[in-house]
This record gives C-alpha cells, structure tokens and sequence, in this order.
C-alpha cells in the first residue's frame, strides 16, 4: 500500500492505494487560506495513522522537480515556495517520498488506470481556480527544462491591448473563478455569494446575462484547445476539474469547437475526477521506487 496525498489550496484529499492502482481508501480535510503548515500537520498525521504503508506519494501544486521532489514556485500555497517536500516528509516519517506536479499526477493517472493506457501522444488540462495541464508526447509525460511544462494557463486567450499583459491568460480570462468573479460584478454581488453551479442553472434557462459569460468562456477553452492541438498534434485531450460533472459539458465544449474546423482529436472528460491526483501521485511513486 501506497500513502497519498493530493494538496490543494480549499482542501488535503489523502488515501491509501494499492499497487494496483486500487483506491482502498480515502478522506479529505479543509484547508484555511491556503495553509501549507496546515496541509503538512495532516498528512503526517494521516501517516501516522497508516504505519504499515510503503511509502508516501504526493501531488502537488507549482513547479515540482519530479525525481529531487523539490518545489521552486509552489501555486496556489506559496509557503512551499522554494521547498524541499521530499527531503521534510523523508526524515519526519523515515520513509520513500515521491513528489510530482498534481496536474502531471492527473496524466499519469489517466496513463495508469485510465482511458490513455493505450495512448502515446494525449493532454490533460484541468479546469479550476486556474488551468493546469500534463503532456504525454511519444509515450513520455514532458516535464521541460524547469519544470513547467503544461501550465497551460499561462497561455494567452485574447490579443494584449493596453495595461497588463498577464490579464489576458487563460488564467486571467477563461477559469471558473473568473466566471463566477464576472458574474458577481455585473450584479453587484459578493463572490463567495455565487457559484459556478448556480452561474450554469441561470445557463441553461437562458438567463441573458448568465449565457453571454458562459458563452465568453467556452470560446476561450476552445481557443486554448486549439492552441494545444496545432501545438502538440495529440490524439486525444482529457478534461478534468468541477465544470466536467455537468452532464452536458463535452456537448457544450464540442460544439463551441465546431467553428474552429476540427474534428480528429478526440475530447473526454478525465476517468478519475477528484481521484486523479491521488493516483498519478501513487504511480509516479512506482516509477520512482520501482523495487
């Protein structure tokens, strides 16, 4: 058995997985502002409570080097920022570590147990707070030079006009933060006070306001996709994040594409869901430790 984390920046999922790539358990705990501090207490106490494990696997946020478990730049949790996660988990529990970019871990869950075992060349993007995104190309997930390689959502959706350039990203234009943040303004309402479930039930009365940002953000996940298609050439992109449980969503998705003339790469959605990163991190584990 494998100890697992998924580290997040609302919420630790922790879980116990086979080497089979059987989930035999799991749980979750809230985070508070992104805690890091908070997230570590838990999963060594989680550890703790599993002695009997071979190890511990993590997926987490930001530029992780795979093999040294190192974190540059730690996303959504920046108390990670420049932090050897591997190195602090190894000598708290005496045990193998393997740490890995969480949404890598997505990929490789998707490559191990999921829908591309049988696929060489395939993306992952997932769609949340922010987009990230794995990249398997020619049976390899990419890591690139520093480590950054998949974050997608650094990619630019619309044409820079005056101010700040960054402001039009994927990051910045086309999340479900964005959407619920834009939603809110023009009503003049707090954030927390809506969310993106109740954005895509205005939706889907056609509520005008509610269709002309749902709208905006289909477009601009199909202009990224077809950034990536032209880019990578894959056969195959999975989608992960909360915006895929909506039952129509590859419909939506697939006929906003239409205009855009593609019609060989095949979309999903991702086999796992909130999972994913539990078991990629538990196969990236393997491939680390492979005796």
């Amino acid at each position: 058995m494998i100890t697992a984390f998924d580290i997040g920046g609302t919420a630790l999922k922790m879980g116990i997985v086979s080497q089979t790539g059987k989930l035999l358990k799991t749980e979750s705990v809230s985070i508070t502002n992104s805690d890091g501090n908070q997230n570590l207490a838990a999963m060594l106490d989680w550890s703790e409570a599993h002695p009997d494990s071979i190890g511990i696997a993590v997926s987490a946020p930001g530029y992780v080097n795979p093999k040294t478990g190192y974190i540059t730049m730690g996303g959504a949790i920046r108390e990670f920022d420049e932090f050897d996660m591997k190195g602090y988990l190894e000598e708290k529990t005496g045990k193998k570590v393997a740490v890995e970019n969480d949404a890598n871990c997505v990929a490789l869950a998707e490559k191990w147990v999921g829908k591309a075992q049988d696929l060489d060349d395939f993306l992952c993007l997932t769609i949340g707070t922010g987009i990230g995104g794995g990249i398997y190309a020619g049976g390899e997930l990419l890591h690139g030079g520093r480590f950054r390689a998949g974050e997608f959502g650094y990619m630019f959706s619309f044409r820079p006009a005056s101010g700040r350039a960054t402001s039009y990203t994927l990051n910045e234009t086309t999340t479900m933060l964005t959407l619920r943040r834009n939603y809110a303004r023009e009503l003049g309402l707090k954030l927390e006070d809506i969310t993106g479930e109740e954005i895509f039930a205005k939706y889907d009365t056609r509520d005008a306001l509610a269709t002309k940002l749902v709208q905006e953000f289909f477009t601009g996940i199909s202009m990224g996709l077809y950034n990536l298609i032209y880019l990578f050439d894959p056969t195959h992109i999975f989608i992960g994040g909360g915006i895929t449980s909506r039952p129509d969503f590859l419909k939506e998705l697939t006929d906003q594409m239409a205009p855009f003339g593609l019609r060989d790469t095949i979309l999903d959605t991702v086999s796992h869901k909130n999972q994913a990163g539990l078991l990629g991190a538990s196969y990236h584990f393997l491939t680390l430790y492979p005796n």
